[in-house]
């Protein structure tokens, strides 16, 4: 008895199970979280030189730089900035070359 098939020409054909495809379920690739750039309120630098500073790192118009500053100024900290980690890293170096207390932390 064989067992298997035979081709047009009257060959033994070896029956071969074609494998098995499993369904691969793509994964939406999750956003990452965002990170806050923080800068922190101290008694050394003037508040005008925290707005110039934050106008020339990040290119906030004066008002812009002036309502953050502010808000430094008043809660001893504000977030000036949220994106990826890498980029938000490179803003921290920055201000601190300018001698600003700052540092980075998960967006909740």
């Amino acid at each position: 008895m064989d067992r298997g098939t035979r081709d047009p020409g009257g060959n033994l054909m070896n029956a071969v199970d074609a494998p098995v495809r499993e369904s691969v379920t793509k994964k939406k690739e999750k956003t990452a979280t965002p990170w806050n750039v923080v800068v922190f309120d101290d008694p050394v630098n003037i508040m005008e030189y925290v707005a110039r500073v934050l106008m020339r790192i990040f290119g906030f118009s004066r008002e812009k730089a002036e309502e953050l500053m502010l808000m430094v100024h008043q809660n001893g900290k504000a977030v000036v900035w949220s994106g990826g980690r890498e980029k938000a890293e490179m803003y921290v170096q920055e201000l601190h070359g300018s001698q600003l207390h700052a540092t980075l932390e998960k967006s909740s």
